[in-house]
């Protein structure tokens, strides 16, 4: 199993690690991974991977069996052998702006408070689809809710509760189309806002900025029909 480093401090963009494993299509297990991996509709981290001997151009990162995180080169070089001690390095501007985008999503799900029934992060343009039967009306009121929530400079912190706690909760749950991750018997949760100023509480594993205001300059963009109940929105960075 390997040690999701990014869990506990989004912002470490370096760290040591020893390879575990090779998959048979050439991907690196480490021991411990600040990699990001695909999911939640996030994407998996790019980087690089540097020991004494090479480096190693990380295109993406992937989950495996067993808890496995696993690097996915984006070449055919060589791997570093199974026992090499290297340095992680991350491509953080990526990553950053992809931490600003996830929570500006989680924001953009308190100004459109229905279901969402599916979502993907990119790293200037974003969406979310709702069960939602007939578009927005007010759209430059929606604009205007978003940015004062960035404005306010919330606080974005994770807890954690047990399966059993979600259970009892289920409005916690916003997402129609994806389970909150759950099998070691807890699930995070990302609050933003301290209380009283709580405005959201959702079952996330996804990285975050550490304050809303970080986010920046954000707005809504195209709104397009995808079926009967559902509209598809999405969101912008301009920085």
């Amino acid at each position: 199993m390997t040690e999701p480093l990014f869990r506990t401090d989004p912002y470490l963009a370096e760290a040591a690690g020893q390879v575990v494993a090779h998959t048979p299509d050439g991907g690196v297990v480490l021991d411990a991974s600040v990699f990001y991996p695909t999911g939640g509709g996030q994407p998996g981290d790019s980087g690089r991977l540097d020991w004494t001997d090479g480096s190693l151009t990380i295109a993406t990162t992937l989950r495996a069996g067993d808890g496995q995180i696993v690097l996915i080169p984006d070449a055919q070089d060589p791997l570093p052998p199974v026992g090499t001690e290297v340095r992680q390095v991350l491509d953080w501007a990526r990553r950053y702006r992809i931490m600003r985008m996830h929570t500006a999503l989680h924001l953009l799900s308190v100004v459109i408070p229905l279901p969402v029934t599916g979502g993907a992060i990119g790293e200037a343009r974003s969406r979310l689809d709702f069960d939602m039967p007939d578009t927005p009306g007010d759209r430059d009121a929606l604009d205007a809710e978003l940015t004062r929530l960035v404005e306010r400079d919330l606080a974005v912190e994770a807890s954690w509760i047990t399966d059993a706690e979600l259970d009892a909760n289920p409005g916690l749950v916003k997402t129609m189309s994806a389970a909150p991750p759950r099998g070691a018997g807890h699930v995070r949760l990302i609050r933003i806002g301290e209380r009283p100023e709580q405005v959201d509480l959702q079952p996330c594993g996804g990285t975050h900025v550490a304050r809303t205001g970080e986010i920046g300059a954000v707005r809504l963009g195209k709104v397009e029909k995808k079926g009967r109940q559902n509209r598809r929105v999405y969101l912008h960075l301009d920085n």
